[in-house]
């Protein structure tokens, strides 16, 4: 699902009387720095975050899994994060599972009520479930070892 049709997508599958998902089981981020060898030669490979999506129907007892791509920086030069929309208005429970993404993979959730780190420390720097992450040599005079 394309990162800026999300929310709509999101209600309509809440909504609509014969998809009834009530609710999201899981909601996570999850960072493609490098492809997989052996899954590289059966699916095409495409660098970036994704954000997953596993909804449950209580009532017509199915489910479905729904990705979003983005790119790893919404602007590389000034390395500002990529943005998907909340669906925290959809379900509630969204609220800590898109607070826990931006945290630790970095995905700015659009329009959430109270986007702050939920794990790490509010001054640490950078979101250290990246790939790419480098770990700070020292956090406030405690070495890395």
């Amino acid at each position: 699902v394309a990162a800026n049709r999300i929310a709509d997508v999101a209600a309509f599958l809440k909504s609509d009387s014969r998809l009834r998902f009530d609710s999201l089981n899981d909601l996570t981020a999850v960072d493609y720095l490098e492809p997989d060898e052996k899954l590289a030669k059966k699916f095409p490979y495409e660098e970036g975050l994704a954000v997953v999506y596993h909804l449950y129907s209580f009532d017509v007892k199915h489910r479905v899994v729904i990705k979003v791509r983005v790119p790893r920086w919404k602007d590389a030069t000034s390395k500002t994060l990529p943005e998907v929309p909340s669906v925290s208005s959809v379900w509630g429970i969204a609220d800590w599972h898109e607070r826990e993404a931006y945290d630790l993979v970095g995905v700015n959730f659009t329009g959430h009520p109270n986007l702050l780190r939920i794990l790490c420390p509010d001054d640490w720097e950078g979101h250290a479930l990246r790939k790419d992450y480098e770990f700070p040599e020292e956090y406030h005079g405690v070495r890395n070892l």
